[in-house]
């Protein structure tokens, strides 16, 4: 057999095992959330099925290794994962009743161990038919495992940079089954010695790709509610209509960021109106400051009042979907397309206000939530200014909400939490304020241009927000740093009961979540 076939089989199939374990990110990252715990859930199958594959495949082919044979688990994964968007919701209702963290697991186990698997076999399978003799043997599987290597590392880069973001996660996972597939029929038409056979059967690979192509362009436009799903280099993002409630949500990796009246662009999130408490806060109308644009309500909200607003989102696919979906004009903010903490590094204007608005309920940047970073966001602060987080929490005064307000702390005299819900044990939102002048709200009595600050304070949400309003305990609380910061593990709590109220909430209005 020709040396440079296996190695083409060695190279796709190492290719394949790093595009189809990123993937896992964006196949299960819509039900679950992508945080720290999918990633270890898919890292923890992927070596295990690897680890599996090596053993069984060195002991198979050590009981006649041939072509035929290595070519079958090159098609084997390529069936399997030509199955995987029509496996995985059945198999997403399988894993719920295990719990949102071990069916992370069961999940990824059921829909990945299996190719995986078979991949793993291909490398010591192709050192047996490779190697010629034993005085060879190490550096044929040196070479083997190293081509497989460079063809995961080819696969890592242009599955995270170029595929997901132009191809789409379901075509995406076609095309890497189509692959497998094609490789291994073209392998053995190699070998057959019929011409006729030969061309049959390169034919039938690439009408049968051809067909999976234009399968998978047929996509989510028809699952109900769904209005539009992007594929960005850093999320999915999802853009839902319930008609039977009226309003439109923005989700991103299946955690909602976003709920408005479609008709109006009003917001139904309880904590655009408390963060818009900080207008009542500020002497006047001034300079805003927005990390996280999700679809633009907190924007809206105060180029209303005759705020400047500079927002930074890292994701432009966010910034294109709420101008596109949610009302969001170019005139209301000068947006910057780049990460949050690098935007308070490279620039050094003057805000009045600070607002991060980048939390979701699967994960919080943790970088965003530091020592390091609140003093940035502090130097960035004219005299009296203001910081405000938006965070999801299991609970008024969670372990995050106590954290992040400690270190706060740090750089500010005052540090208030507003919780959104009448329950303290109930999941919802809060927002931290902070400051090193008096978080006192002046109601507007004069009319002259500023926030009617007292229709604000008659909002029930911003109402109740002030009026709840409470200084967090931080006595036992860490300080949160770049070197040491657990924001992911407990963010997690609230991951867990989010989705589990999000996926009811779903199945209640005959939505799609996934």
């Amino acid at each position: 057999m020709n040396k440079w076939r296996i190695y083409s089989a060695v190279f796709i199939g190492g290719a394949a095992v790093l595009a189809i374990e990123i993937l896992g990110t964006r196949i299960l990252g819509p039900f679950y959330g992508v945080s720290l715990f999918l990633w270890s859930a898919l890292i923890t199958v992927t070596l295990v099925a690897l680890s599996v594959g090596y053993a069984i495949g060195g002991r198979w082919a050590d009981k006649g290794a041939t072509v035929l044979r290595l070519y079958s688990l090159l098609a084997g994964a390529g069936i399997w994962t030509l199955l995987i968007p029509w496996l995985r919701t059945p198999i997403l209702f399988i894993a719920e009743p295990f719990g949102l963290r071990f069916a992370v697991l069961v999940a990824a186990f059921i829909l990945f161990v299996p190719p995986l698997t078979l991949l793993g076999m291909v490398s010591p399978y192709a050192i047996r038919v490779q190697a010629e003799s034993l005085h060879v043997v190490g550096r044929t599987a040196g070479d083997l495992y190293a081509i497989s290597t460079v063809g995961s590392v080819v696969a890592a880069l242009l599955t995270g940079f170029v595929l997901i973001p132009n191809v789409g996660v379901s075509r995406l996972t076609l095309l890497i089954g189509g692959i497998l597939l094609v490789t291994s029929i073209v392998g053995l038409a190699l070998e057959l010695t019929s011409r006729g056979k030969q061309v049959a059967a390169v034919t039938a690979t690439l009408l049968g790709v051809c067909g999976l192509w234009r399968l998978s362009s047929v996509g989510n436009s028809h699952e109900p509610g769904v209005i539009t799903i992007e594929q960005s280099p850093y999320a999915e993002i999802r853009v839902l209509d319930s008609p039977e409630t009226k309003t439109r949500m923005l989700l991103i990796d299946g955690g909602t960021h976003t709920i408005v009246n479609p008709a109006s662009w009003e917001s139904y999130f309880p904590y655009v109106a408390v963060m818009g408490l900080t207008r009542c806060i500020a002497e006047k109308p001034g300079k805003m400051l927005l990390v996280g644009v999700g679809g633009g309500s907190v924007i809206k909200d105060f180029t209303a009042d005759g705020w400047r607003v500079d927002a930074v989102e890292i994701d432009p696919v966010v910034v294109k979907v709420a101008h596109a979906h949610f009302g969001l004009e170019p005139s209301e903010a000068r947006m910057f397309a780049m990460d949050g903490r690098q935007f308070l590094i490279a620039e050094n204007g003057k805000y009045d206000i600070v607002a991060m608005d980048a939390f979701g309920s699967s994960s919080i940047p943790f970088h965003l939530v530091t020592e390091e970073a609140f003093g940035l966001a502090a130097s960035r602060l004219n005299p009296g200014g203001i910081v405000a987080l938006n965070l999801e929490s299991k609970g008024w005064d969670g372990p995050v909400v106590r954290a992040i307000a400690a270190t706060l702390k740090q750089h500010f005299k005052e540090v208030l939490a507003l919780p959104t819900e009448a329950s303290r044990d109930e999941l919802g939102n809060v927002v931290i304020f902070a400051s090193n002048a008096a978080l006192r709200v002046r109601p507007d009595l004069d009319g002259k241009g500023r926030v009617d600050c007292e229709a604000l304070y008659r909002n029930q949400h911003a109402n109740r927000g002030w009026n709840n309003r409470f200084a967090p305990d931080t006595r036992a609380a860490p300080i949160l740093t770049d070197d040491l910061n657990p924001v992911d593990v407990w963010s997690e709590e609230t991951n867990v009961v989010a989705r589990q109220d999000l996926h009811h909430y779903f199945s209640e209005h005959g939505l799609s979540s996934y």
